[in-house]
Protein backbone atom coordinates (compact mmCIF):
# COMPACT_ATOMS: atom_id res chain seq x y z
CA UNK A 1 0.00 0.00 0.00
CA UNK A 2 1.63 3.17 -0.93
CA UNK A 3 -1.24 5.47 -2.04
CA UNK A 4 -3.34 7.25 -0.14
CA UNK A 5 -6.62 9.85 0.19
CA UNK A 6 -7.41 11.59 3.06
CA UNK A 7 -10.80 13.51 3.40
CA UNK A 8 -12.09 14.24 6.96
CA UNK A 9 -14.21 15.98 7.90
CA UNK A 10 -13.81 18.46 10.72
CA UNK A 11 -14.11 17.29 14.79
CA UNK A 12 -16.52 20.22 15.76
CA UNK A 13 -14.62 22.34 18.30
CA UNK A 14 -11.57 19.96 18.82
CA UNK A 15 -9.55 19.64 15.10
CA UNK A 16 -9.92 21.47 11.56
CA UNK A 17 -10.44 18.96 8.99
CA UNK A 18 -6.64 20.50 8.15
CA UNK A 19 -5.25 19.76 11.35
CA UNK A 20 -6.69 16.11 10.76
CA UNK A 21 -5.52 15.57 6.99
CA UNK A 22 -1.73 16.88 8.95
CA UNK A 23 -1.85 14.34 11.34
CA UNK A 24 -2.71 11.52 9.50
CA UNK A 25 -0.30 12.29 6.98
CA UNK A 26 2.85 12.37 9.48
CA UNK A 27 1.36 9.16 11.06
CA UNK A 28 1.23 7.77 7.18
CA UNK A 29 4.16 8.45 6.53
CA UNK A 30 6.45 7.47 10.16
CA UNK A 31 4.98 4.16 9.26
CA UNK A 32 5.66 4.54 5.38
CA UNK A 33 8.14 6.78 3.81
CA UNK A 34 7.72 7.92 0.77
CA UNK A 35 3.85 6.94 0.93
CA UNK A 36 1.61 9.83 -1.97
CA UNK A 37 -0.74 11.15 -0.27
CA UNK A 38 -3.72 13.42 -1.62
CA UNK A 39 -5.66 15.77 1.46
CA UNK A 40 -8.69 16.98 1.00
CA UNK A 41 -10.06 19.04 4.12
CA UNK A 42 -13.70 19.31 4.04
CA UNK A 43 -16.17 21.72 5.41
CA UNK A 44 -19.89 21.57 5.11
CA UNK A 45 -20.67 24.86 3.64
CA UNK A 46 -20.06 26.82 7.00
CA UNK A 47 -17.22 28.84 8.36
CA UNK A 48 -14.04 26.71 6.79
CA UNK A 49 -15.42 26.08 3.53
CA UNK A 50 -13.58 28.51 1.60
CA UNK A 51 -10.65 27.67 2.88
CA UNK A 52 -11.41 23.88 2.30
CA UNK A 53 -11.37 24.44 -1.29
CA UNK A 54 -8.55 26.67 -1.24
CA UNK A 55 -6.72 23.57 0.48
CA UNK A 56 -7.77 21.22 -2.12
CA UNK A 57 -7.80 22.50 -5.50
CA UNK A 58 -5.41 25.98 -4.43
CA UNK A 59 -6.82 29.40 -5.81
CA UNK A 60 -6.99 32.40 -4.36
CA UNK A 61 -8.95 34.47 -1.94
CA UNK A 62 -10.79 37.75 -2.89
CA UNK A 63 -11.59 40.61 -0.49
CA UNK A 64 -14.89 42.49 -0.84
CA UNK A 65 -16.52 45.25 0.96
CA UNK A 66 -20.27 43.89 1.04
CA UNK A 67 -22.93 45.10 3.37
CA UNK A 68 -22.79 43.42 6.94
CA UNK A 69 -26.26 41.68 8.61
CA UNK A 70 -27.40 45.15 9.60
CA UNK A 71 -26.90 46.60 6.52
CA UNK A 72 -22.80 47.90 7.76
CA UNK A 73 -20.20 47.97 5.82
CA UNK A 74 -17.88 44.80 6.36
CA UNK A 75 -14.61 43.29 4.84
CA UNK A 76 -15.50 39.40 3.46
CA UNK A 77 -14.40 37.57 1.27
CA UNK A 78 -14.26 34.38 -1.03
CA UNK A 79 -12.57 31.40 -2.39
CA UNK A 80 -11.63 31.37 -6.45
CA UNK A 81 -10.45 27.73 -7.37
CA UNK A 82 -9.99 25.80 -11.07
CA UNK A 83 -8.13 29.21 -12.75
CA UNK A 84 -10.82 31.83 -11.54
CA UNK A 85 -13.50 29.80 -13.48
CA UNK A 86 -15.69 28.68 -9.77
CA UNK A 87 -16.06 30.96 -6.74
CA UNK A 88 -16.81 29.60 -3.32
CA UNK A 89 -18.67 32.06 -0.94
CA UNK A 90 -19.76 31.14 2.71
CA UNK A 91 -22.48 33.38 3.80
CA UNK A 92 -21.55 33.43 7.27
CA UNK A 93 -18.95 35.53 5.45
CA UNK A 94 -21.10 38.66 5.81
CA UNK A 95 -24.32 37.03 7.21
CA UNK A 96 -23.10 35.44 9.95
CA UNK A 97 -24.10 35.10 13.44
CA UNK A 98 -20.53 36.11 15.12
CA UNK A 99 -20.28 39.26 13.13
CA UNK A 100 -24.00 40.49 15.26
CA UNK A 101 -21.91 39.81 18.47
CA UNK A 102 -24.17 40.41 21.81
CA UNK A 103 -26.92 41.85 19.80
CA UNK A 104 -28.39 39.17 17.38
CA UNK A 105 -31.97 40.30 15.58
CA UNK A 106 -33.58 37.98 13.08
CA UNK A 107 -35.88 40.52 12.21
CA UNK A 108 -33.49 42.97 10.91
CA UNK A 109 -30.83 41.28 9.68
CA UNK A 110 -29.99 41.12 5.79
CA UNK A 111 -28.60 38.21 3.31
CA UNK A 112 -28.21 41.43 0.95
CA UNK A 113 -24.15 41.07 1.47
CA UNK A 114 -24.56 37.50 0.47
CA UNK A 115 -25.97 39.10 -2.84
CA UNK A 116 -22.96 41.65 -3.54
CA UNK A 117 -20.49 38.60 -3.33
CA UNK A 118 -22.65 36.81 -5.77
CA UNK A 119 -22.59 40.03 -7.73
CA UNK A 120 -18.55 40.34 -7.65
CA UNK A 121 -17.98 36.57 -8.53
CA UNK A 122 -20.16 36.60 -11.54
CA UNK A 123 -18.84 40.59 -12.67
CA UNK A 124 -15.92 38.78 -12.40
CA UNK A 125 -16.26 36.23 -15.20
CA UNK A 126 -16.86 33.01 -12.60
CA UNK A 127 -19.14 30.81 -14.46
CA UNK A 128 -19.77 28.50 -11.64
CA UNK A 129 -20.40 29.91 -8.18
CA UNK A 130 -21.20 27.66 -4.95
CA UNK A 131 -22.34 28.93 -1.85
CA UNK A 132 -22.17 27.56 1.23
CA UNK A 133 -25.30 27.82 3.76
CA UNK A 134 -25.00 27.51 7.60
CA UNK A 135 -23.91 29.74 11.09
CA UNK A 136 -26.07 32.81 9.48
CA UNK A 137 -27.99 35.56 11.48
CA UNK A 138 -30.55 35.66 9.29
CA UNK A 139 -33.95 35.08 8.46
CA UNK A 140 -35.21 37.05 5.02
CA UNK A 141 -36.19 33.65 2.76
CA UNK A 142 -32.79 35.03 0.98
CA UNK A 143 -34.71 38.05 -0.23
CA UNK A 144 -31.93 40.82 0.75
CA UNK A 145 -29.12 38.56 -1.43
CA UNK A 146 -31.89 38.38 -4.42
CA UNK A 147 -32.39 41.97 -3.81
CA UNK A 148 -28.39 42.68 -4.46
CA UNK A 149 -28.74 40.82 -7.64
CA UNK A 150 -31.53 42.70 -9.06
CA UNK A 151 -34.99 41.24 -7.88
CA UNK A 152 -37.37 43.65 -7.29
CA UNK A 153 -40.22 43.16 -3.97
CA UNK A 154 -42.25 46.21 -3.78
CA UNK A 155 -45.30 46.60 -0.89
CA UNK A 156 -48.90 47.47 -1.57
CA UNK A 157 -48.33 50.48 -2.41
CA UNK A 158 -46.10 49.45 -4.85
CA UNK A 159 -42.94 50.82 -3.34
CA UNK A 160 -39.83 49.09 -3.33
CA UNK A 161 -37.60 47.84 -0.72
CA UNK A 162 -35.32 45.00 0.53
CA UNK A 163 -37.10 42.71 2.50
CA UNK A 164 -36.47 41.17 6.16
CA UNK A 165 -37.11 38.81 8.30
CA UNK A 166 -39.63 41.36 10.08
CA UNK A 167 -40.95 42.90 6.95
CA UNK A 168 -41.50 39.37 4.70
CA UNK A 169 -45.27 39.87 5.57
CA UNK A 170 -45.09 42.91 3.48
CA UNK A 171 -44.39 41.44 0.05
CA UNK A 172 -46.95 42.05 -2.17
CA UNK A 173 -45.23 41.61 -5.43
CA UNK A 174 -42.09 39.71 -6.69
CA UNK A 175 -40.29 41.13 -10.19
CA UNK A 176 -37.34 39.26 -11.39
CA UNK A 177 -37.03 41.15 -14.63
CA UNK A 178 -34.58 43.22 -13.18
CA UNK A 179 -31.77 40.00 -12.11
CA UNK A 180 -28.32 41.12 -13.24
CA UNK A 181 -27.56 39.54 -17.01
CA UNK A 182 -24.14 38.28 -15.63
CA UNK A 183 -26.10 35.27 -13.80
CA UNK A 184 -27.78 33.91 -16.98
CA UNK A 185 -24.56 32.21 -18.13
CA UNK A 186 -23.53 30.82 -14.22
CA UNK A 187 -24.66 27.54 -12.84
CA UNK A 188 -24.73 28.09 -8.92
CA UNK A 189 -25.00 25.62 -6.73
CA UNK A 190 -25.79 25.89 -3.25
CA UNK A 191 -24.25 23.69 0.09
CA UNK A 192 -27.04 22.51 2.25
CA UNK A 193 -26.95 19.48 4.77
CA UNK A 194 -30.03 20.12 6.49
CA UNK A 195 -33.46 19.03 5.42
CA UNK A 196 -35.52 21.48 7.34
CA UNK A 197 -38.73 22.62 4.91
CA UNK A 198 -39.15 26.62 4.80
CA UNK A 199 -41.27 26.63 7.74
CA UNK A 200 -43.68 25.17 10.49
CA UNK A 201 -42.87 23.20 13.58
CA UNK A 202 -39.61 21.96 11.84
CA UNK A 203 -38.82 25.27 9.53
CA UNK A 204 -36.42 28.22 9.14
CA UNK A 205 -37.89 30.02 12.37
CA UNK A 206 -39.18 27.28 15.09
CA UNK A 207 -36.03 24.90 14.50
CA UNK A 208 -33.23 27.93 14.15
CA UNK A 209 -34.08 31.30 14.82
CA UNK A 210 -34.45 30.53 18.83
CA UNK A 211 -30.56 30.41 18.00
CA UNK A 212 -30.07 33.57 15.97
CA UNK A 213 -32.25 35.74 19.59
CA UNK A 214 -35.60 35.26 18.71
CA UNK A 215 -38.28 35.10 21.95
CA UNK A 216 -41.09 33.02 20.93
CA UNK A 217 -43.63 36.39 19.42
CA UNK A 218 -40.43 36.38 17.47
CA UNK A 219 -40.43 33.29 16.09
CA UNK A 220 -44.18 33.13 15.21
CA UNK A 221 -44.00 36.69 13.53
CA UNK A 222 -40.74 35.14 11.09
CA UNK A 223 -42.55 32.19 10.41
CA UNK A 224 -45.74 34.14 9.39
CA UNK A 225 -42.98 36.15 6.98
CA UNK A 226 -41.84 32.74 5.95
CA UNK A 227 -44.96 31.02 4.88
CA UNK A 228 -46.28 35.11 3.04
CA UNK A 229 -43.11 34.69 1.12
CA UNK A 230 -43.95 31.00 -0.50
CA UNK A 231 -47.46 32.55 -1.06
CA UNK A 232 -46.05 35.81 -2.98
CA UNK A 233 -43.84 33.21 -4.71
CA UNK A 234 -46.13 30.86 -5.73
CA UNK A 235 -48.36 33.34 -7.22
CA UNK A 236 -45.87 35.47 -8.78
CA UNK A 237 -43.46 32.99 -9.87
CA UNK A 238 -45.28 29.56 -9.87
CA UNK A 239 -42.69 27.83 -8.13
CA UNK A 240 -43.96 25.58 -4.94
CA UNK A 241 -40.67 25.50 -2.84
CA UNK A 242 -40.95 25.48 0.52
CA UNK A 243 -40.74 21.79 1.30
CA UNK A 244 -38.25 21.22 -0.81
CA UNK A 245 -35.27 19.58 1.52
CA UNK A 246 -33.40 22.06 2.42
CA UNK A 247 -35.69 25.43 1.91
CA UNK A 248 -35.49 26.23 5.77
CA UNK A 249 -31.60 26.21 5.81
CA UNK A 250 -30.00 29.32 6.94
CA UNK A 251 -33.24 31.28 7.40
CA UNK A 252 -34.77 30.77 4.67
CA UNK A 253 -31.49 31.17 2.32
CA UNK A 254 -32.37 27.83 0.49
CA UNK A 255 -35.77 28.33 -0.70
CA UNK A 256 -34.58 31.91 -1.82
CA UNK A 257 -31.60 30.27 -3.51
CA UNK A 258 -34.24 28.16 -5.45
CA UNK A 259 -36.98 30.82 -5.76
CA UNK A 260 -34.73 33.93 -6.81
CA UNK A 261 -31.70 32.02 -8.60
CA UNK A 262 -32.56 28.85 -9.82
CA UNK A 263 -30.26 26.90 -8.03
CA UNK A 264 -29.46 23.81 -7.18
CA UNK A 265 -29.79 22.45 -3.59
CA UNK A 266 -26.75 19.68 -2.86
CA UNK A 267 -25.01 18.02 -0.21
CA UNK A 268 -22.51 19.61 1.24
CA UNK A 269 -19.84 16.57 0.34
CA UNK A 270 -21.28 16.33 -2.84
CA UNK A 271 -20.63 19.80 -4.40
CA UNK A 272 -17.03 18.88 -2.45
CA UNK A 273 -16.60 15.68 -4.21
CA UNK A 274 -17.75 16.68 -7.55
CA UNK A 275 -15.80 20.14 -7.50
CA UNK A 276 -12.36 18.40 -6.59
CA UNK A 277 -13.37 15.67 -8.92
CA UNK A 278 -13.01 13.14 -6.48
CA UNK A 279 -13.86 10.14 -8.43
CA UNK A 280 -10.83 10.68 -10.82
CA UNK A 281 -8.37 11.05 -7.61
CA UNK A 282 -9.45 7.90 -6.63
CA UNK A 283 -7.73 6.39 -9.40
CA UNK A 284 -4.44 4.06 -8.12
CA UNK A 285 -5.69 4.70 -4.73
CA UNK A 286 -5.13 1.83 -1.83
CA UNK A 287 -7.13 3.18 0.98
CA UNK A 288 -9.08 6.44 1.95
CA UNK A 289 -9.31 7.80 5.33
CA UNK A 290 -11.74 9.74 5.55
CA UNK A 291 -13.95 10.91 9.47
CA UNK A 292 -16.08 13.27 12.01
CA UNK A 293 -16.66 14.07 15.40
CA UNK A 294 -19.48 10.75 15.89
CA UNK A 295 -20.66 8.40 13.67
CA UNK A 296 -23.87 7.29 14.48
CA UNK A 297 -27.31 6.30 12.96
CA UNK A 298 -27.80 9.90 12.25
CA UNK A 299 -24.27 9.54 9.96
CA UNK A 300 -26.13 7.51 7.54
CA UNK A 301 -28.92 10.54 6.73
CA UNK A 302 -25.62 11.64 4.73
CA UNK A 303 -23.40 13.04 6.31
CA UNK A 304 -19.41 13.25 5.14
CA UNK A 305 -18.27 9.96 5.99
CA UNK A 306 -21.32 8.11 4.45
CA UNK A 307 -21.31 10.87 0.94
CA UNK A 308 -17.47 9.75 0.71
CA UNK A 309 -18.54 5.61 1.35
CA UNK A 310 -20.67 5.75 -1.58
CA UNK A 311 -17.94 6.55 -4.10
CA UNK A 312 -15.16 4.85 -3.21
CA UNK A 313 -17.28 1.51 -2.90
CA UNK A 314 -18.54 2.58 -6.33
CA UNK A 315 -14.72 2.26 -7.35
CA UNK A 316 -13.99 -0.85 -5.07
CA UNK A 317 -11.68 0.91 -3.03
CA UNK A 318 -11.78 0.53 1.16
CA UNK A 319 -12.82 3.15 3.41
CA UNK A 320 -11.54 3.67 6.87
CA UNK A 321 -13.09 5.94 9.07
CA UNK A 322 -11.32 8.06 12.18
CA UNK A 323 -13.69 9.16 14.61
CA UNK A 324 -14.54 11.00 17.71
CA UNK A 325 -17.03 8.69 19.45
CA UNK A 326 -18.69 5.60 18.20
CA UNK A 327 -22.72 6.09 18.77
CA UNK A 328 -25.60 3.37 18.54
CA UNK A 329 -26.45 2.47 15.01
CA UNK A 330 -22.58 3.12 13.33
CA UNK A 331 -22.61 -0.61 11.89
CA UNK A 332 -25.03 0.18 9.31
CA UNK A 333 -22.45 2.26 7.99
CA UNK A 334 -20.64 -0.98 6.87
CA UNK A 335 -23.58 -1.52 4.48
CA UNK A 336 -22.80 1.69 3.14
CA UNK A 337 -18.99 1.14 2.08
CA UNK A 338 -17.21 2.07 5.02
CA UNK A 339 -14.41 -1.02 5.77
CA UNK A 340 -13.80 -0.09 9.50
CA UNK A 341 -14.47 2.29 12.10
CA UNK A 342 -11.45 3.19 14.60
CA UNK A 343 -12.23 5.70 17.41
CA UNK A 344 -9.47 8.04 18.85
CA UNK A 345 -10.60 7.86 22.60
CA UNK A 346 -8.21 5.61 23.40
CA UNK A 347 -8.65 6.01 26.85
CA UNK A 348 -12.35 5.89 27.27
CA UNK A 349 -12.50 9.70 28.56
CA UNK A 350 -15.20 11.89 28.65
CA UNK A 351 -15.44 14.86 26.12
CA UNK A 352 -13.79 17.52 28.17
CA UNK A 353 -10.90 15.77 28.61
CA UNK A 354 -10.82 13.59 25.05
CA UNK A 355 -10.92 16.90 23.52
CA UNK A 356 -7.15 18.27 25.85
CA UNK A 357 -5.44 14.94 24.32
CA UNK A 358 -7.63 14.67 20.89
CA UNK A 359 -4.23 15.83 18.64
CA UNK A 360 -2.18 13.02 19.89
CA UNK A 361 -4.73 10.31 20.41
CA UNK A 362 -5.52 11.01 16.26
CA UNK A 363 -1.52 10.43 15.59
CA UNK A 364 -1.80 7.27 17.96
CA UNK A 365 -4.83 5.62 16.50
CA UNK A 366 -3.76 6.19 12.55
CA UNK A 367 -0.06 5.10 14.03
CA UNK A 368 -1.77 1.46 15.32
CA UNK A 369 -3.15 1.49 12.47
CA UNK A 370 -0.78 1.69 9.90
CA UNK A 371 1.44 -0.34 11.89
CA UNK A 372 -1.10 -3.51 11.93
CA UNK A 373 -1.72 -2.51 8.15
CA UNK A 374 2.17 -2.68 7.69
CA UNK A 375 2.74 -6.27 9.24
CA UNK A 376 -0.79 -7.84 7.72
CA UNK A 377 1.03 -6.60 3.92
CA UNK A 378 4.32 -7.48 4.18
Amino acid sequence: MKKFLLIPDSFKGTMSSQEICDIMQRAITHNIPGAEIIKIPVADGGEGSVDAFLSALSGERRSVTVSGPFGESVAACYGVVDGGSTAVIEMAACAGLPLVGDHPDPLRATTYGVGELIAHAAKSGCKKIIVGLGGSATNDAGAGAASALGVCFSNAAGETFVPTGGTLERVAHIDLSGLMTELSSVEILTMCDIDNPLFGETGAAHVFAPQKGADEEMVRQLDRGLRHMDEVVRRDLGRDLAGTPGAGAAGGMGFGMLAFLSSKLQMGIETVLDTVRFDELLDGVDLVLTGEGKIDSQSIRGKVVIGVAARTQRAGVPLIAIVGDIGDGAEAAYDRGVSGIFSINRVAVPYREAKLRAHDDLYLTVDNLFHFLGVVHR
